[in-house]
């Protein structure tokens, strides 16, 4: 039940429906690349990333210094279907900005 309600009340947020969407259509990305295609500060960034991670949309890939954040996998049906009807949603997504280089 707190899966469910996790996962239901991340969706109530705008700007999360977007990140989503964004990681969805553009695969895995560095919470910098998120910061400067949204425009956003990293604290900002990072909470909507965690909320999104907790409710079992997303993993996260550290690098060196980089998190890389990519649609979890697999994904149960549930969420599958929820990334499905994001995707019908008229969200202005932004375009994907590359700011970090992945270390070796």
């Amino acid at each position: 039940m707190d899966q469910f309600l996790k996962t239901i009340s991340s969706l109530n947020d705008e700007t999360r429906l977007k990140i989503v969407r964004f990681i969805s259509e553009n695969g895995k990305v560095c919470v910098c690349d998120i910061e400067n295609s949204f425009g956003m500060i990293q604290s900002r960034a990072s909470r909507h990333l965690k909320i999104l991670k907790e409710a079992g949309f997303l993993k996260v890939e550290r690098v060196g210094r980089w998190a890389y954040y990519s649609i979890r996998s697999p994904l149960d049906i549930f969420r599958q279907d929820i990334l499905k009807e994001i995707s019908f949603l008229e969200l202005d997504t932004p375009k994907l900005i590359h700011s970090c280089k992945m270390e070796n």
